[in-house]
Order: C-alpha cells, then sequence, then structure tokens
C-alpha cells in the first residue's frame, strides 16, 4: 500500500492511521535476521522500497528511514535506521516514536533508543505483524510522519461466501477439557441380544416359516413340530424381536437341536481393550465415545471392567452399552474409543478442531466483522474438543471454529506470508 509522509514541527498529536484494507494486501514489509516461508505461502510482490538492511525505507525530503523487525536469537524488535540524503545519520540526532494499530483497534504504542548505529524499538513487536503503522521522527528542528498498512496472515470473505462455506466462529471462554486415552476395540451383542429358539420337545417339523435375514417380532410364528411322544402339533414363536441370524433345521426333519438363532442388534456394546497402565485410571461411568472405521459415532459411558485380564495380552475388557436402535453399529465391526479419566476447567480455551497451523506456530484466526487474521498460539492442556490457550487470543474474541482450513488457504492462496 502506498506510504503518506508529511514534514512539520515535532510535537503535533499523531495523524490518523490509514483504514485497515478490505482485500488481502500480502506480505509484511518487516525485515528480520532470518527469514523463511512456511506452509507453502507466496511472498508477495514488494510495493515498496527497501533499504541496504532489506527494510522499509520512509523518505521525507532528503530525510529517510529504514524500518526492520530483527529477532535473530531474540524476541521480535524494532530496529530503525535514519539517513539523510543516503548517508547514515547518527541515532542520537534522531527521535522517533511508532503505534501499530491491530485487528480489532488495539494500539501497540514504541518509543525508541540509540544503540549503536540504529534505534532501538523498546518492547516486543507480537505476532501477528500485521497493523496499520504511525511513525513520527525528528530530526533536528523538523518531524517526518508517515503511515502505511502491513498485513500478514489476513484476508477478507463476505459473510454471504463465509455462510455458503460453513464457515463458522465463536467465541473464545472457558471450557472443561477432558483428558482421554484411545483405545482399540470391537462391537459385540449383549448376552440378552440373542436367542436360540429350541424345540420343547422332540418331534417331526411340520412347518418352519422365517428365513436367514428376515425380521422378526416377539410372538411371531416361527415354526410347528409334531410331537413324537403324544402326535400332538405345537407351534414354536419368538422369544424376542430382531433378525433370523441362524436357521438350522427344514420342515420334514425331528427336531433334536436348536431351530433358529435370533439377533436383537438393537442390544450391542463395544468391548474395549485397555492395557493395565491405561487400566489404572478406567472407571464404571466415565464418559467414551465410540468411533466407527466410517462417520459413525457414539457417545456412551463405561459400563462394565471384567475382572480378569487376557492371559496372551494382559488387557483388560472395559465394556460400554451403545444404544443402536437406528442399526449402524454391526456386531464384529472394529471400533477406537476415547474414553474421558479426567478433566479440568480451564479459563481460556478453543476448539481443538479450529486449530491451523501456519508458519512454524498453531493458530486460530480471529473475526472481525467480514476480516479473519491469523492469532499465534501458546497453547496447554489439549483434548479432543477443546484446547487450552495460554496466549494468543483474548478471552471473548471471536475466532474460527468450524472449516478454518479454508482460512488458511485463501491467505496462502493470496500471498500473505511473513518475510522472514
Amino acid at each position: 500500500m502506498p506510504t503518506t509522509t508529511s514534514s512539520k514541527p515535532f510535537g503535533r498529536p499523531l495523524v490518523s492511521i490509514l483504514a485497515f484494507s478490505l482485500l488481502l494486501t500480502g506480505c509484511n514489509p518487516f525485515t528480520t535476521g532470518k527469514k523463511s516461508e512456511g506452509n507453502g505461502a507466496k511472498v508477495a510482490q514488494e510495493d515498496y522500497e527497501r533499504g541496504p538492511h532489506r527494510g522499509r525505507m520512509l523518505r521525507s525530503g532528503n530525510f529517510a528511514v529504514e524500518v526492520t523487525i530483527f529477532e535473530d536469537g531474540v524476541e521480535p524488535e524494532f530496529h530503525v535506521y535514519a539517513y539523510r540524503d543516503d548517508k547514515p545519520l547518527d541515532p542520537k540526532n534522531v527521535r522517533l516514536e511508532m503505534r501499530l494499530t491491530r485487528l480489532g483497534g488495539r494500539i501497540d504504542k514504541f518509543s525508541f533508543t540509540p544503540k549503536d548505529d540504529f534505534l532501538r524499538g523498546e518492547g516486543v513487536v507480537h505476532e501477528p505483524h500485521s497493523f496499520d503503522v504511525a511513525v513520527i521522527a525528528n530530526s533536528g528542528d523538523t518531524q517526518h510522519e508517515w503511515t502505511y498498512a502491513s498485513y500478514e496472515g489476513r484476508t477478507t470473505i463476505t459473510a454471504e461466501a463465509a455462510e455458503a462455506a460453513g464457515i463458522g466462529a465463536e467465541a473464545a471462554g472457558p471450557a472443561v477439557i477432558a483428558e482421554t486415552v484411545d483405545l482399540p476395540g470391537r462391537i459385540m451383542l449383549l448376552p440378552q441380544g440373542r436367542a436360540e429358539v429350541r424345540p420343547w420337545y422332540a418331534g417331526r417339523i411340520v412347518e418352519m416359516t422365517k428365513m436367514i435375514g428376515q425380521p422378526v417380532k416377539q410372538g411371531d410364528l416361527l415354526a410347528r413340530i409334531e410331537a413324537s411322544d403324544s402326535l400332538r402339533s405345537y407351534q414354536i414363536t419368538a422369544p424376542i424381536s430382531g433378525v433370523i441370524a441362524e436357521r438350522n433345521a427344514n420342515v420334514g426333519e425331528v427336531a433334536t437341536q436348536p431351530l433358529y438363532v435370533i439377533v436383537d442388534t438393537s442390544k450391542v456394546y463395544a468391548a474395549i481393550h485397555a492395557f493395565p497402565r491405561d487400566g489404572e485410571r478406567i472407571a464404571i461411568g466415565q464418559p467414551i465415545e465410540v468411533r466407527g472405521l466410517g462417520t459413525s459415532k457414539a457417545e456412551a459411558r463405561v459400563s462394565r471392567i471384567m475382572p480378569n485380564a487376557d492371559p496372551a495380552t494382559q488387557t483388560i475388557a472395559v465394556e460400554a452399552d451403545i444404544d443402536n436402535a437406528q442399526g449402524l453399529w454391526r456386531p464384529g465391526m472394529a471400533v477406537e474409543a476415547s474414553i474421558a479419566v479426567a478433566s479440568r476447567r480451564v479459563p481460556l480455551a478453543v476448539r481443538t478442531r479450529g486449530l491451523q497451523r501456519f508458519r512454524d506456530f498453531t493458530v486460530v484466526f480471529a473475526k472481525v466483522g467480514d476480516t479473519y487474521e491469523v492469532r499465534m498460539l501458546k497453547l496447554g492442556q489439549r483434548g479432543k474438543e477443546w484446547t487450552e490457550v495460554l496466549e494468543g487470543v483474548a478471552p471473548n474474541e471471536v475466532y474460527v471454529s468450524d472449516n478454518s482450513y479454508l482460512i488458511r488457504a485463501d491467505i496462502e492462496k493470496s500471498g500473505a506470508s511473513h518475510d522472514h
């Protein structure tokens, strides 16, 4: 973006900062002691003059300053070099102030002191290095002022486009973070979900009414048998509702074995295999999330913990009953389970699904109106649903919690990378 300048007596108020751009405008113009590009982000084409230290040159007549951010082995800090007629100027002869206005209205102010051949900013330039900049420099009796925009990790998406893409946002705040253990398992039928249908008395089978795979209801007629001792026929009905899983006889045979096996798949449980180090932390009643290999997911609680260990694997059997009224869970399916063995309330957290990688940081994207901007995070405890935030976002700051990868992709596509 263009730089504006003016010269006037020192001591007047700062000029107003440029309004935030409605379009993504590229990388941070400051340089640092190191340079890298993360996540395939493109460095935007420079639209300003660089100085001998690869910083942004700000000119006013024959006076100029070169603004850099230095972070080679230190926290990011401003280093500003002064020139007159393009020759280095003793920093002791220059007074400098800088003000950064960030997305959302926060203002960071910096004063400068001479050091070696440059002016050193007092304070850390916190990530992201994305702001509207106002600079005031005094050399002799003349004041010079500049304003410009320097954005990184920022993009604009209309509310209509964000809604169509499923981009959701919410405010950061307190949350309960569950500590979980992840374990493998398998879906099994509950004992009461399986019934063997046997003849009451030995005899010849006169009628068989059901085939394998057919649904039955409790009380449905399954077979008629003519008893060998009395030659009287009697009926066999379904003891439970379910599906015919086995048919072991036919008309004309003598009934001496189970005629059918009925299974009720609405009565299933997840059989989880826990190693001793995990089993010691698992207790009946703890929340458990069961996930299939597809998209199936169920919330349950630990129902039973078996008293014995498997001799071969030394694992402990942990069981959780699952509501399977919709028939999504089939006996024999392999599953993964996450058991919440502990929980802790934290003062500030974000949705784990909202986290993304940006350069060398784990980030979320703050939302202010239709503008989105990266927020570098220092994280604490991480759970499947929530992750504790120690630094990087403020309480009640709105961030992207759903489909945040779309924001990252838009920023990377536009080349809004950081120039270091």
